[in-house]
């Protein structure tokens, strides 16, 4: 009989995810078939799947670690922030609604059957289902129709594991005030405690682990070192982006747009010795020896074209293409680069037209059709063949389109203006192929790793770190 498993956190980027893939890996090891499940995620970064729709990245990395295909039941419900008030509700990996947060809470009892319709289905195919929470259960003004934390593994009879990260500071207290808030039948499922992010002697917490089992009466399953190699996966949160420390000469400037969106683009350029990664924040003004400046993507176009100018940032990007710099925008930033942006139905935002940066002769109009698909392309430049995926809405044609940035079966795929470049293409610099042409075209002596590779390897180093911190035999025991 299958069994799972729930990870829940005491709050918010306390590592759940890199637990859960990390444990993945460690069962698949032991020869079962596992799989990822997140009832419900938040997150505008997302990968497309093998049955045509998407989930968080999260749970993409976490399928990698079991070995198996991604499928939209790995992220049943899916969170994309439009605004600071509402976001677009992906159910079962298609676009279902958009709503503001009072109005989700009445679509929670329709989207939980999904849920465990997915959770099911996961079930009857896998030996192990490894699930991981949202936020905390500790947000208890949530609790009445969740369906990320205690909400779901009370209808699924899920027993649960509690992380908390000593790295914020207080994590007594996050999870003996947890086990304070929560109702008694919640905290019933809870079978024990994880402290993650530990940096330095963990005898040092000896006493401090003693006094979370004595007050809460969980099982403690070990005290996990901070894992240094995390930088080397990729990230799910926007607030994890960070540039690189590298000295190489070719400098690759990403700007930090407020609804960046499929922001792992980037994480393969990170490791390239001869990049130096910035990620701009805002207020920050873009660097003067920038070799290419990248506009990524985003979840609402014409408003982070808004907190694009707010910056500055369009002012910085004419003087930099005047200097002989290149500008490449993937995905919403490709739709920043051209003329105008229309969205007559208003299905990001108020409906209108906004300007847009007018570095290529291109003019978008959004309509609801979302396209998401795996593609095989070649990039025009260089001749290179390269795998990527789409994941937007939106229309683009100009005259830049005459000279595009890749073909697809033949069609031309983005448009070219001398230095500038926009596409609509995702995940181009994970194929190594491509992301080797394309930097040696910019000057760079690129390093020949593969990009999967490495995360593999990674992910084996993440097992084997968990492996050696944890009682994994007793935690995998705990599944039921």
């Amino acid at each position: 009989m299958t069994k799972s498993i729930m990870i829940q956190g005491t709050g918010s980027n306390v590592g759940k995810s890199m637990l859960v893939a990390g444990l993945c890996r460690a069962a698949l090891r032991r020869g079962l078939s596992v799989a990822p499940f997140k009832p419900q995620n938040m997150s505008n970064n997302a990968a497309v799947t093998a049955d045509g729709g998407e989930i968080g990245r999260a749970q993409a990395l976490q399928a990698l670690a079991c070995k198996i295909p991604l499928t939209v039941h790995m992220n049943p419900v899916l969170l994309k922030p439009e605004s600071d008030v509402g976001s677009q509700i992906v159910l079962q990996g298609k676009r279902f609604a958009t709503a503001k947060a009072r109005e989700y809470a009445t679509l929670k009892p329709q989207l939980m059957e999904r849920v465990l319709e997915s959770f099911s289905l996961l079930k009857s195919q896998h030996d192990l289902v490894i699930v991981e929470g949202a936020g905390s259960p500790a947000e208890i003004n949530l609790r009445n129709g969740d369906i990320a934390n205690m909400g779901f593994a009370q209808a699924a009879d899920v027993p649960v594991i509690l992380a908390g990260d000593i790295d914020r500071g207080g994590v007594i207290a996050q999870i003996v005030g947890t086990q304070a808030v929560i109702d008694p039948s919640d905290a019933d499922l809870i079978k024990g405690f994880i402290i993650n992010k530990f940096r330095g002697d963990p005898t040092l917490f000896d006493d401090g682990y003693a006094m979370i089992g004595q007050r809460t009466g969980w099982r403690g399953f070990g005290v996990l070192p901070y894992f240094s190699e995390a930088w080397k996966l990729p990230a799910e949160d926007a607030l994890d982006l960070q540039g690189t420390q590298n000295k190489g000469k070719i400098h690759i400037v990403c700007l930090g747009l407020s609804r960046i969106a499929n922001f792992d683009d980037l994480d393969p350029l990170a490791q390239e010795p001869d990049v130096r990664l910035t990620m701009l924040r805002a207020g920050q003004a873009i660097p003067g020896d920038a070799t290419l400046v990248i506009i990524p993507g985003s979840k609402s176009t014409r408003a982070d074209l808004a907190f694009l100018r707010a910056q500055g940032w369009d002012i910085d990007l004419q003087a930099h293409v005047r200097r002989g710099g290149h500008v490449l925008g993937i995905c919403g930033g490709y739709q920043m680069l051209g003329d105008s942006i229309s969205d007559p139905e208003g299905i990001e935002g108020t409906p209108g037209t906004t300007k847009g940066l007018g570095l290529l002769q291109v003019q978008t109009t959004m309509s609801n059709d979302k396209r998401l698909t795996e593609t095989q392309a070649v990039h025009a430049a260089t001749g290179q063949g390269f795998s990527g995926y789409e994941i937007h809405i939106g229309r683009t044609d100009g005259p830049d389109r005459k000279t595009p940035f890749a073909t697809v079966t033949n069609r031309p795929e983005g448009a070219t203006n001398g230095h500038i470049s926009g596409s609509y293409l995702h995940g181009m610099f994970s194929d190594d192929g491509f992301r080797a042409a394309f930097l040696q075209n910019l000057g760079a002596v690129v390093s020949g790793a593969s990009y999967a590779a490495t995360v593999d390897t990674t992910l084996e180093s993440l097992a084997d770190h968990i492996e050696a911190h944890l009682d994994v035999e007793s935690i995998l025991n705990t599944a039921a």
